[in-house]
Protein backbone atom coordinates (compact mmCIF):
# COMPACT_ATOMS: atom_id res chain seq x y z
CA UNK A 1 0.00 0.00 0.00
CA UNK A 2 1.29 3.38 -0.99
CA UNK A 3 1.84 5.62 1.98
CA UNK A 4 -0.01 8.87 2.36
CA UNK A 5 2.26 12.25 1.55
CA UNK A 6 -0.15 15.03 3.11
CA UNK A 7 1.08 18.08 3.93
CA UNK A 8 1.94 17.02 7.98
CA UNK A 9 3.60 13.63 6.73
CA UNK A 10 6.84 12.54 8.63
CA UNK A 11 6.44 15.13 11.21
CA UNK A 12 6.16 12.71 14.46
CA UNK A 13 8.61 14.15 16.48
CA UNK A 14 9.13 17.42 14.85
CA UNK A 15 5.66 18.62 15.75
CA UNK A 16 5.75 16.97 19.19
CA UNK A 17 4.11 19.46 22.04
CA UNK A 18 4.88 18.97 26.17
CA UNK A 19 2.24 18.01 27.58
CA UNK A 20 1.54 20.78 29.91
CA UNK A 21 3.49 23.76 28.92
CA UNK A 22 1.16 26.48 30.78
CA UNK A 23 -0.34 28.48 28.62
CA UNK A 24 -0.69 26.60 25.50
CA UNK A 25 -1.43 29.10 22.73
CA UNK A 26 -1.29 32.67 23.88
CA UNK A 27 -3.47 35.56 22.33
CA UNK A 28 -0.45 37.72 22.27
CA UNK A 29 1.65 35.40 19.31
CA UNK A 30 -1.56 35.85 17.52
CA UNK A 31 -1.32 39.55 17.37
CA UNK A 32 1.79 39.88 17.50
CA UNK A 33 3.18 42.42 14.49
CA UNK A 34 6.11 42.97 12.11
CA UNK A 35 7.40 45.43 10.17
CA UNK A 36 8.93 45.02 6.71
CA UNK A 37 12.71 43.78 7.18
CA UNK A 38 12.56 42.43 10.65
CA UNK A 39 13.81 39.07 10.86
CA UNK A 40 11.65 35.96 12.34
CA UNK A 41 12.32 32.48 13.26
CA UNK A 42 9.98 30.06 12.05
CA UNK A 43 9.01 27.91 14.48
CA UNK A 44 5.27 26.07 13.75
CA UNK A 45 2.84 25.61 16.13
CA UNK A 46 1.09 21.99 15.52
CA UNK A 47 -2.20 22.69 17.72
CA UNK A 48 -2.98 25.68 15.77
CA UNK A 49 -3.28 24.55 11.87
CA UNK A 50 -4.34 27.38 9.93
CA UNK A 51 -1.67 29.50 8.28
CA UNK A 52 0.91 26.51 8.93
CA UNK A 53 3.99 27.28 6.68
CA UNK A 54 5.88 23.66 5.35
CA UNK A 55 7.46 21.70 8.25
CA UNK A 56 10.43 21.92 5.80
CA UNK A 57 10.76 25.23 7.31
CA UNK A 58 10.38 24.68 10.94
CA UNK A 59 13.55 25.98 12.50
CA UNK A 60 14.66 28.75 9.94
CA UNK A 61 14.93 32.47 10.13
CA UNK A 62 13.75 34.46 7.64
CA UNK A 63 13.48 37.98 6.83
CA UNK A 64 9.56 39.40 6.56
CA UNK A 65 8.86 41.09 2.91
CA UNK A 66 5.19 41.71 2.57
CA UNK A 67 2.13 41.29 3.63
CA UNK A 68 -0.55 38.99 2.47
CA UNK A 69 -4.22 39.29 4.69
CA UNK A 70 -3.70 38.06 8.16
CA UNK A 71 -0.27 36.02 7.17
CA UNK A 72 3.12 37.24 6.58
CA UNK A 73 5.14 36.83 3.33
CA UNK A 74 8.88 35.39 4.72
CA UNK A 75 11.92 35.24 2.64
CA UNK A 76 14.48 32.24 3.42
CA UNK A 77 17.08 30.41 1.97
CA UNK A 78 16.84 26.82 1.07
CA UNK A 79 19.66 25.73 -0.53
CA UNK A 80 21.02 27.88 -3.03
CA UNK A 81 17.44 28.99 -3.42
CA UNK A 82 15.24 31.90 -2.01
CA UNK A 83 12.14 30.43 -1.10
CA UNK A 84 9.05 33.15 -0.23
CA UNK A 85 6.77 31.56 3.19
CA UNK A 86 3.37 32.76 3.87
CA UNK A 87 2.83 32.08 7.44
CA UNK A 88 0.49 33.46 10.33
CA UNK A 89 1.95 35.27 12.84
CA UNK A 90 1.19 32.13 15.62
CA UNK A 91 4.09 30.47 13.89
CA UNK A 92 6.53 33.00 13.66
CA UNK A 93 9.11 34.55 16.88
CA UNK A 94 11.03 38.21 16.12
CA UNK A 95 14.34 37.48 16.61
CA UNK A 96 16.56 38.65 19.41
CA UNK A 97 19.08 41.28 18.58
Amino acid sequence: MKGSKGLRSGTRYKFKKKKRPGMTNPITRMIQRFEKGDKVHIIVDPSIHKGQPHHRFHGKTGEVIGKRGKCYLISVRDGNKEKIVISRPEHLRPQKQ
